[in-house]
């Protein structure tokens, strides 16, 4: 029988992971069923107003007067190409006109006129490239900029990977998506546009060629005026409704195409940020099997697409392709009779194109805008999962943080659980003063981090309050320091701003830390977590204290990497300089005993909660050499 994990980390994981599942279940199925039932009129209805409610706040931003130029100088330049589409088709009349009859004057003229045409249809569409695309990066950057702030707000990004709502890979949301929704709402936008002004000219150009074709009914006759027009009508609507069954679940599988590809990068970019541990534990089999398994899944979703497509591009080719004919065989009778010339056939078929491609728009943009509706579908859920945790921390559900006194931090009454509901660590009651140095201990996976992460109020699940000091400066040293990639003064002085930190007290705080090495290379940029050893990044967490000098400092086993001698020297050194400084440390070691007053212990209860209960606090406290002495009106520990 497999035993059940005792790490809390496992635990955590294994509990988010069961609730991640069921609800991906959940989400896809009810997306496959959506996609699967939804008629393309429901399909609108549905995704319109969600894509309105993330595409509207840039239109109304501070940017909103620079988008709206760029839109209408885009708008137009597009409708001036449906003009030169108008003068290429009076072109076709007098150009084949001349060709029939021989006439090498106007067939010259008619030469230089297209020359002109040609020229000015190309300034149009450069431009019009040129000025969306720049429309697309400002609304790329402000719409960027604020997934970016609402992610990193509150601590979402920490929620939303713990909540079982969490959306997949919201990296890729903000990445990749952003830029599709923007790129293929302002192309379907133009185009959709460009398609109705398109037709309203085209219509009455068909109109008046078209004539009026006769249906003998036995006795009877039937006169159908501008029957050209309504053929080219039947047969957009005919290729529409094909396109649309044939093609409909292409939304759900381009869906799934987004997470597989993203999966797959993440355990890619996972692996090259672990490449030691995997290294050290010979896991590259392992490795290769969770890669094969991932990219396999994408390789079946690109099957089913694959497979999909080619139904879809068998009608729709044949569709465009039968687009060229068919006109000519409907309008050939007339041609023949002698009520067309040459000229007057050209620009018919010509009219009937554009008529037939504007009618034809949703055929063929059907893959733009079945990928188009799946951007849609993921950035909703991105920002319902950010509504979620936001709301949330608003309503102060789970543990309640609150601001109290300077000089005091208090925890009343908090019960911690694990996101799938089972209990942690129950009534939790502590004070801490400033200048209290406390130790907490305990077995592994019995919640003492997780009662730091409330502490920092990043943990939603719980009840109870803490109440903290306000305005003051906090300072969370966790097991695994995290190291931005950048330059090492960047590093060192993280989360402060690079420049608010001289040179001289970093290289000063790096060689107290006995990192006396990397002193001269604050200007260097690299991938620092993969270039320094496990302890030597929690050193650079120490030197981060000494120069962002904390008044409460809490520190969650961040010397487990370091040897006892150098633990003994670095605790010493935040003893030395950070004399006033409340400290807080999660640790097992015996050595952290002598530099904590107090110690506090996390007790479990069988397979209930746990409690945390007060020991007899340590009297003795090491010096920078090693020798230990006690300080006057503090008790001996008992081990």
């Amino acid at each position: 029988m497999r035993s059940q994990p005792t790490n809390l980390r496992e635990r955590t994981t294994s509990a988010v992971r069961a609730l991640h599942t069921q609800d991906r279940k959940q989400e896809f199925g009810n997306s496959a069923a959506s996609s699967s039932h939804d008629t393309p009129t429901a399909r609108l209805r549905r995704l319109l107003p969600t894509a309105w409610g993330i595409i509207r706040p840039y239109w109304a931003s501070e940017d909103r007067w620079v988008g709206w130029g760029l839109l209408l100088v885009v708008v137009a330049l597009s409708l001036g190409t449906v003009y030169i589409n108008v003068l290429f088709n009076q072109w076709n009349n007098a150009f084949y006109t001349a060709l029939q009859d021989k006439n090498q004057t106007v067939f010259l003229q008619q030469l230089i006129r297209v020359c002109w045409l040609v020229g000015i249809f190309i300034f149009l569409v450069v431009y019009q490239l040129y000025l969306s695309q720049m429309l697309q990066i400002r609304w790329r950057r402000w719409l960027t900029e604020r997934y970016l702030r609402a992610w990193l707000a509150d601590g979402a990004y920490y929620r939303m990977q713990l909540l079982a709502h969490e959306t997949d890979n919201p990296d890729q949301r903000i990445a990749e998506d952003v830029h599709l929704l923007i790129s293929g709402s302002l192309d379907l936008l133009v185009g959709a546009l460009r398609a109705l002004v398109n037709l309203m000219a085209f219509v009455a150009i068909l109109w008046g060629l078209s004539g009026t074709l006769v249906l003998p009914l036995g006795s009877w006759s039937i006169a159908l005026p501008g029957y050209m027009l309504w053929v080219a009508l039947l047969y957009a609507v005919g290729g529409t409704w094909m396109t649309h069954w044939i093609g409909r679940p292409l939304v759900r599988l381009n869906f799934d195409k987004q997470r597989c590809e993203a999966d797959f990068r993440f355990g890619l970019v996972r692996f090259r940020e672990n490449t030691e541990g995997v290294a050290l534990y010979r896991g590259e089999e392992d490795e290769f099997r969770g890669f094969r398994e991932r990219f396999g899944a994408l390789v079946i979703n690109w099957w089913q697409i694959m497979r999909r497509q080619k139904r879809l591009t068998y009608f729709t080719s044949g569709y465009g392709q039968a687009g060229w004919i068919f006109p000519s065989v409907v309008a050939a009778p007339r041609y023949f009779r002698g009520e067309l010339t040459l000229g007057g056939l050209m620009q018919t078929i010509s009219a009937f194109s554009q008529v037939q491609e504007s009618l034809s728009f949703f055929v063929q943009s059907y893959k733009q805008i079945s990928e188009w509706c799946s951007v849609v579908e993921r950035l909703s859920g991105f920002e319902l999962a950010l509504e979620h945790v936001r709301v949330q921390a608003a309503n102060g559900e789970g543990v309640r943080r609150s601001n109290g006194d300077d000089t005091r931090l208090t925890v009343k009454g908090v019960d911690l659980q694990l996101p799938d509901g089972q209990p942690l660590i129950a009534n939790v009651n502590l004070s801490l003063f400033r200048g209290d140095t406390v130790l907490l201990g305990g077995s592994s996976g019995s919640g003492k981090s997780t009662l730091l992460r409330a502490i920092a109020g990043i943990w939603p699940f719980g009840s109870g309050e803490i109440v903290g000091p306000a305005d003051t400066r906090l300072l969370f040293l966790p097991q695994k320091p995290y190291l931005p990639i950048g330059t090492l003064r960047e590093v060192v002085s993280y989360s402060m701003r690079a420049g608010g930190v001289d040179d001289a007290s970093l290289r000063e705080a790096l060689a107290a830390v006995g990192l006396s090495n990397l002193a001269g290379r604050l200007d260097e940029a690299a991938h620092w977590a993969l270039q320094l050893s496990p302890g030597e990044q929690q050193r650079i967490a120490f030197a981060r204290a000494l120069v962002q000098q904390p008044e409460w400092l809490f520190l969650d086993e961040a010397t487990s990497a370091v040897d006892e001698a150098s633990e003994v020297r670095l605790y010493g050194l935040l003893r030395e300089r950070l004399a006033e400084t409340t400290l807080f440390s999660i640790g097992h070691r015996a050595t952290l005993r002598p530099f904590h007053a107090r110690r506090l212990l996390v007790q479990r209860n069988g397979s209930g909660p746990g409690a945390i209960v007060e020991v007899t606090p340590v009297a003795a406290t090491p010096r920078l050499n090693g020798d230990v002495h006690a300080p006057d009106g503090v008790a001996a520990l008992a081990s």
